[in-house]
């Protein structure tokens, strides 16, 4: 059942303004009913300002007297308008990253020619022309502009870009860029993992065997493990 949008200033001007039980109040507002209690005897931890539902469009005077005149009668509460959200325009960038904005900018156009303007828009949250200013370097500020990864500077994540990229690709039908920067250290990892899995089968074997182990060398996996 739908609530009042402040239960307890509700249930604060419904007892001091109405005949209703406290029953129907607590109902109502959602509420125990020996939290009416003690807002009626004036003993709650905190003084309420009442609420009134009625000029909150939460209840009409009609369903109060309702009540009033039945106290086993369940208030109704009115149905509230539907809450506008926003879902198009340009992403909100807190104040402290807009200064930002232009070298995450500069940073997608040099890296990834094949987004948009407008895909560059919602992701960063500017504008066409800020961006074909960057891109034409009549940008005001085009001097001081560094282009730099938009994911490190905070204003996308990870995953939006890639996401981004991607879709970008397949559009402009080719292929989506690999990062292959790790890919060399990776190798040589899994190379170093293995053998020291290696030593230390054979070194269990040799203890099993009743010969003497050598000193121990701490790996990468076993400090890792202790």
């Amino acid at each position: 059942m739908a609530q009042p949008l402040m239960p307890h200033a509700t249930a604060s001007w419904l007892v001091d303004n109405t005949s209703l039980s406290f029953e129907q109040i607590a109902e109502f507002c959602g509420l125990h009913i020996l939290e009416i209690q003690a807002i009626a005897d004036d003993t709650a931890a905190t003084k309420l300002t009442g609420r009134d539902p009625v000029r909150a469009h939460e209840l009409t005077m009609e369903e109060i007297e309702k009540g009033q005149a039945d106290p086993d009668y369940t208030l109704k509460m009115l149905k509230g308008p539907e809450q506008v959200r926003r879902t198009k325009g340009p992403r909100y960038t807190p104040v402290s990253k807009r200064q930002d904005k232009p070298d995450g900018i500069a940073w997608i156009l040099r890296h990834h020619p094949e987004i948009s303007d407008g895909a560059i828009g919602k992701l960063i949250g500017t504008t066409r022309t800020t961006i074909a200013a960057i891109r034409d370097r009549s940008h005001w500020n085009i001097a001081n502009i560094t282009p730099k990864d938009p994911v490190t500077l905070g204003l996308t994540s990870q995953r939006e870009l890639d996401a981004l990229v991607a879709k970008a690709a397949k559009a402009a039908g080719i292929e989506a860029p690999t990062d292959t920067r790790l890919e060399g250290d990776r190798e040589a990892l899994i190379e170093q993992l293995r053998a020291e899995r290696t030593a230390a089968a054979n070194a269990a074997e040799a203890g099993e065997a009743g010969e003497e182990a050598g000193p121990v060398e701490h790996t990468a996996e076993t400090l890792f493990r202790s």
